[in-house]
């Protein structure tokens, strides 16, 4: 293990997941693609004008397909996510729903025993010996018969693993993420991941390659691995055609990631007034006309080139002990997963499992006795540049409603996520780092285009500064200061931080 340093502490049964043969594996990978990884991440500061490139017009118009999905992801009507805590990953596999999204990404804390204990329970997920024994001694065990299909999403490209030095800098985050889980399960034949972040089929490029020398290196036959793209990103909505070219021989499909992708977009157009400016978060439904451009052309791209269209979260949750919030949460996810159905997406997601049986009642009833809707080829559908970027579409104002609001769950998800918890329940809603993202990035938003509320009340920094305080006031916990001080430098700050997981790490451990 010649210039790999392994800086974190001692996990249990850290020593499974961190032999010298999986360390040299992610260094290999490391080495071979973390300078190229470099660049395209410099690339993406160089924001310009977004459309459908010319240069790739031959990929949408040529005849192509990706590879047939492997039996354990034809049927995808169903998906949880979650974290790859022990429990939740044992309720997970037996939630009933067809695949699980083992998420390694935003609903993680990378605290060092997050990233290696969840490489641990997968690896225990896999072999169906996974258990876990609660405080209060609660036994949680498998159930018998049919288990979801486990997809990992590792992290995205921007994130580093600073708790594994590779030649005098950290790892890359994503490669240790797949690196570890790969070296460790491949050999069981179900290598199946969901990608995220991306912004241009370069990036995608990049993931095929990594699979390309894994499946080498490990003398895994090429094509085995399966990856479904999440677009969440405005750049990649310009780009799904040439993203599943570039990973045709593993592509399995692409997701309307529709939280990170509000996130891009306030991101890409942070600075660019007020007609890129979007309201309240929660006045941005998926009935926006700019919202249903990006879902419809989704299914048309993926069913015109073989793939599974997989539909957003749905992020409510049940609540055992209040029937109305439950009636109304259940309500919420039936309306949605009835369009989506209806628009010819192949399956949804969820994030209880207490929706898996209203997701499931909604696509049986479309699918009938098919496992997908490949066959709706949606060419109907011919969406314009424009009408992905018709922000003014969405409608609706910035109220004060909407910035308290933006304040409160946005440092409620740093409490947690500080805490070493990723999926966060605030406000019957299962929140990951998406959730924050929005929070401070709209808030940024708001105060450097001068946005007034509907109230007549400008958005500006000492607004927000007051709120803050506000809801310092009425929360508590270990780690409060710290969540508060990352969210006024990540709202306020006068450059923008690209993700605020990035500070938020150095904060951490």
């Amino acid at each position: 293990m010649t210039g790999t340093r392994v800086l974190g502490g001692e996990v249990e049964r850290g020593d499974e997941i961190l032999t010298p043969d999986a360390l040299e594996f992610v260094a290999g990978l490391h080495r071979a693609f973390a300078a190229t990884r470099d660049e395209l991440l410099a690339r993406r500061a160089r924001r310009g004008p977004l459309g459908f490139a010319e240069e790739t017009r031959h990929v949408r118009e040529g005849d192509w397909r990706v590879a047939g999905a492997p039996g354990p992801l034809r049927d995808r009507r169903v998906e949880i996510t979650g974290p790859t805590e022990r429990k939740m990953t044992v309720n997970a596999l037996n939630s009933g729903a067809k695949v699980w999204l083992a998420d390694l990404e935003d609903a993680n804390t990378p605290h060092w025993h997050n990233v290696v204990a969840g490489q641990v329970n997968l690896r225990d997920a896999a072999r169906g010996t996974v258990e876990f024994r609660s405080p209060e001694g609660r036994h949680y065990t498998l159930a018998d018969g049919d288990r979801p299909t486990i997809v990992v999403r590792p992290r995205g490209w921007h994130l580093p693993e600073r708790h594994i030095e590779i030649d005098g800098r950290p790892a890359v985050g994503a490669l240790v993420d797949f690196g570890l889980h790969f070296f460790h399960n491949a050999e069981l034949g179900r290598p199946y991941y969901y990608l995220p972040k991306m912004e241009s089929h370069l990036e995608a490029r990049l993931w095929n390659d990594v699979f390309t020398a894994a499946q080498a290196a490990l003398g895994v036959p090429h094509g085995t691995i399966r990856a479904t793209v999440l677009i969440e990103t405005i750049p990649a909505a310009f780009q799904m055609e040439e993203i599943l070219y570039e990973l045709r021989d593993h592509a399995s499909g692409l997701n309307a990631g529709r939280w990170d992708y509000l996130f891009s977009i306030i991101k890409y157009f942070r600075d660019q007034g007020p007609d890129h400016v979007l309201p309240d978060r929660n006045s941005v439904t998926m009935t926006a006309p700019f919202m249903r451009a990006y879902t419809e052309l989704l299914v048309r791209t993926c069913h015109k080139r073989g793939a599974f269209a997989m539909g957003g979260m749905a992020a409510f949750i049940p609540n055992r002990r209040d029937p109305e919030v439950t009636a109304q949460a259940l309500a919420k996810v039936r309306d949605d997963k009835s369009r989506e159905a209806a628009d010819g997406f192949d399956g949804s997601w969820v994030a209880h499992p207490d929706l898996v049986p209203v997701c499931r009642e909604i696509f049986d009833a479309r699918l009938g006795d098919r496992s997908d809707q490949l066959d709706v080829l949606r060419e109907d559908v011919d969406v314009t540049a424009a009408q992905l970027l018709d922000f003014a579409s969405a409608g609706g104002r910035a109220t004060r409603a909407g910035v308290e609001s933006a304040v409160d769950v946005g440092v409620r998800y740093l409490l947690s996520w500080l805490g070493g918890n990723g999926a966060a329940a605030i406000h019957d809603l299962m929140e990951d780092a998406a959730t924050a993202e929005i929070s401070r990035s709209q808030l940024w938003q708001w105060v450097h285009n001068g946005v007034v509320l509907a109230d007549g009340e400008p958005v500006t920094a000492e607004l927000v500064r007051a709120v803050l305080r506000d809801v310092r006031g009425r929360l508590d916990g270990e780690h409060l200061d710290l969540a508060v001080e990352l969210f006024e430098q990540v709202a306020l700050a006068d450059d923008f931080v690209d993700f605020l997981t990035l500070p938020a790490y150095e904060r951490i451990d």
